[in-house]
């Protein structure tokens, strides 16, 4: 049937000078327009899908709808959402809808040069002074390409954090307390100057700021640091360092002059605490993250041509395997889309596995049999029931349920490996099925958790506690840190502490085994997934493609540190990663660098440069990210 309405356009092309051998994507608008809508001579798109939306009673016909159809812009109102006659009204030849399209550099702008009559101005003139003021603070905390109408379900964490800083500054207000979580995550350097000196303008108008945070940037524009530690977990919450920023910096400068008593922590440490600071370490440059010895050089690539999904500008990118291959720019440049929304999804649909709708491409060629698998390592939560925890993750709990069934006390019981489990039923406590906690529902409240009466809060029955593993029942050894569990299990059990080994490389020593997965945050349940392939289980270890999605979020130097000893593991084992990242110190261990830019939005979606940290600092162009990957290399 789709012939019939094909053969008239291909018959009579010539009659209007259609380009009928010419792709959709190199069509005109005009030409675009006419395929749908047909003309004297043939019928459009729309007609052929109006009659095949009338044959739905044939499954083949529902078939065909089904492959073609999906959300598109509505064509009424762009996707503004905003009714056509309010598109009417227009102020320097621009209506609300086209503004609200627009990405906020360029409204930013509008406003800046729009000039109106005088009787006009006099009555605008405060208005556009609280337009400008609050579209300039957009722009300053680094969302200059984001559109006014963007939902904000789409937002990532980082940018709507920064779109509540924007509403701060707006509103001007003096003698206030800000605390910010993180607020530089998902931002280049570039973008975290813009975000200080945001940052720097609320204190300057007599606020205070607290900023929880451990971008290297921030840190150096504080007056005031203090560092909790020295480590994590039970071996943290000491108060290590609190002083200015002066006295960091005389200590940065006495380690780079090599003066004497510099190799051993100075008084400046003795001062303030008896503990060794990681932080005042990295920062006066006593310890690094080390530039490694040589980069890997790839033979198989996978190659993706004319990517052209949102601000993409119908690019062509090769993607060597077996290497650590880094995908960086600017916040918005289209790192994200590239990697996330065409990338995966085609190398799934590729491999036969199910996948979200991908973006637009025009084709997927290279070494693809050389990938068995393909694992998105982000930071969607590792588990959707409060049961789900980092040692049940990784599958060390069964093991640790098996060697509690073989204690003696288990075997005259006749316990089985369930017994110890809080996910059936047997050995769990059945008031709180096995949570620990029971909910009481409030009706016009929040609801309260509280301490099961039944268990007291160890989601197991009595009798079952009573079996022992060296003194300790198994509430005790789920309520360790994986550092406490692994020193336990070394001597009898080092199976089990070589199962837990992973959790540790990846710098989760201070979690608790049996911690619940929602306590866990976005970078920590990342790293949770990435250890659970460090193990020995990985069917598809040397053939397995990791994607990675800013993994060092809420990550110290120390902590990224052991991160790249584990994601270099991976590569040494004969996998492939591709890591999207802004942080210098994972930029500089890159063996392939890929940069899109070069600006956010509109103006990004190029490939600006590929090839390794050595290449990239050579760079004469202006390239931001070279920029600051200059004297890291």
């Amino acid at each position: 049937m789709s012939e019939e309405f094909l053969k008239p356009l291909l018959k009579n092309g010539i009659r209007f000078d259609f380009p009928i051998h010419r792709p959709y994507k190199d069509l005109t608008p005009v030409e675009q327009e006419l395929l749908w809508t047909g003309n004297t001579y043939f019928d459009g798109l729309n007609s052929f899908f109006d009659y095949v939306e009338s044959q739905t009673f044939k499954v083949q016909y529902r078939v065909m709808l089904s492959r073609y159809r999906g959300k598109t812009t509505c064509p009424e109102c762009r996707g503004s959402r905003l009714r056509k006659d309010a598109g009417y009204v227009k102020v320097a030849g621009k209506s609300i809808t086209d503004l609200v399209l627009m990405p906020l550099t360029q409204v930013t702008e509008f406003f800046r040069t729009l000039e109106l009559p005088q009787p006009q101005q006099q009555v605008a003139n405060r208005i556009l002074i609280e337009i400008r003021n609050r579209l300039d603070y957009m722009e300053r905390v680094g969302l200059g390409y984001l559109t006014l109408n963007r939902l904000t379900n789409t937002l990532s964490g980082g940018e709507y954090q920064r779109i509540k800083l924007a509403t701060s500054l707006g509103s001007a207000l003096v003698g206030s307390m800000y605390i910010l979580d993180e607020p530089s995550i998902g931002l280049h350097p570039r973008d975290t100057k813009r975000l200080v000196s945001v940052l720097e303008s609320l204190r300057d108008m007599g606020n205070t700021v607290i900023v929880v945070e451990h971008e290297e940037e921030v840190m150096r524009a504080a007056d005031q640091l203090i560092d909790i530690g020295p480590d994590a977990g039970s071996l943290g919450g000491h108060l290590v360092f609190q002083g200015t920023w002066d006295e960091v910096k005389s200590e940065e400068l006495r380690v780079k002059n090599n003066e004497k008593g510099a190799e051993n922590y100075s008084s400046l440490l003795t001062l303030h605490s008896p503990f060794p600071s990681h932080t005042l370490d990295f920062l006066t440059g006593r310890e690094t993250v080390p530039v490694p010895s040589f980069r890997r050089k790839a033979t198989n690539f996978i190659e993706l041509k004319g990517a052209r999904e949102n601000n993409l500008k119908d690019v062509d990118v090769r993607f060597p395997l077996n290497t650590l291959t880094v995908v960086t720019g600017v916040s918005g440049s289209g790192k994200s889309t590239l990697i996330r929304k065409v990338l995966y999804p085609a190398l799934m649909r590729q491999k036969g596995d199910a996948a979200d709708e991908g973006g637009k491409f025009t084709s997927l060629t290279g070494s693809l049999d050389r990938i068995s698998a393909i694992e998105m390592i982000d930071q969607n939560p590792i588990g959707k029931s409060s049961r789900s925890n980092p040692v049940t993750y990784i599958k060390a709990y069964d093991y640790l349920r098996q060697v509690m069934a073989d204690q003696p006390l288990s075997k005259s019981r006749a316990y089985k490996p369930s017994h110890f489990s809080f996910n059936v039923d047997g050995g769990r406590c059945e008031v709180c099925q096995g949570e620990g906690e029971v909910k009481i529902e409030m009706q016009f409240m929040a609801d309260i958790y509280l301490k099961c009466e039944g268990c007291g809060g160890k989601r197991f029955k009595q009798e079952v506690l009573e079996v022992t593993l060296h003194d300790k029942n198994v509430s005790d050894i789920l309520d360790m840190t994986v550092d406490e569990a692994i020193d336990f299990f070394r001597e009898f059990e080092p199976k089990m502490a070589d199962k837990l080994k992973p959790l540790q490389d990846v710098g989760l020593g201070y979690i608790g085994l049996g911690q619940s997965a929602n306590t866990l945050s976005g970078g920590e349940a990342q790293r949770v997934k990435l250890a659970s392939f460090l193990g020995k289980g990985n069917p598809n270890k040397g053939g397995t493609l990791f994607i990675f999605d800013e993994p060092t979020t809420g990550l110290h130097f120390h902590d990224i540190r052991k991160l790249l000893s584990a994601i270099n593991a991976l590569v040494d084992q004969g996998d492939s990663v591709i890591i999207i990242e802004h942080n210098m110190e994972v930029i500089k261990n890159a063996d392939h660098i890929i940069d899109l830019g070069p600006e956010g939005g509109e103006t990004g979606g190029y490939v600006t440069f590929t090839g390794t940290p050595e290449e990239m600092v050579k760079l004469t162009d202006g390239n931001y990210t070279a920029e600051y990957l200059k004297g890291k290399v």
